[in-house]
């Protein structure tokens, strides 16, 4: 059974943001985003809310506090480090892929140039995420 994901995005740029949300009304998913415009921003979101995330969907080059550096304190904090963060970026940079290997992500999935693709790999991702049985 697919079930309804709360998803917390971490993007701080607005035409990514229109994006994904486009995609996941195209889509006609019931899935609830969340949106932070940096890491530090994402971190007070996952503090104050007192439900975790299912996901978190993750760019990497933002402002304040980075991708890398919000993943590790992420995968650092013992009640936040379950919950699953798939990066979705631009970089294809192989010591930004080694780095966030190393700190446990769920995925890495690089942001494809036509649109077709990028609704191609956001619907995989969301269909694998809402059947995923994860035991808290």
């Amino acid at each position: 059974m697919k079930k309804t994901l709360n998803i917390l995005l971490i993007e701080d740029d607005i035409i990514e943001l229109m994006k994904l949300n486009r995609v996941v009304t195209s889509l006609n998913y019931n899935h609830k985003i969340i949106e932070a415009s940096n890491g530090e921003y994402a971190l007070e979101i996952l503090k104050k809310s007192g439900k975790k995330p299912d996901i978190i969907l993750l760019d990497l080059n933002m402002p304040k506090l980075g991708g890398i550096e919000f993943l590790s304190i992420l995968k650092n904090n013992d009640d936040l480090r379950s919950i699953p963060a798939i990066v979705l970026t631009t970089s294809n940079n192989p010591k930004d892929i080694l780095e966030c290997r190393k700190l446990g992500i769920a995925g890495y999935i690089l942001k494809p140039l036509k649109y077709e693709d990028y609704v191609s790999k956001i619907k995989k991702t969301f269909e694998y995420w809402s059947i995923n049985e994860i035991v808290e």
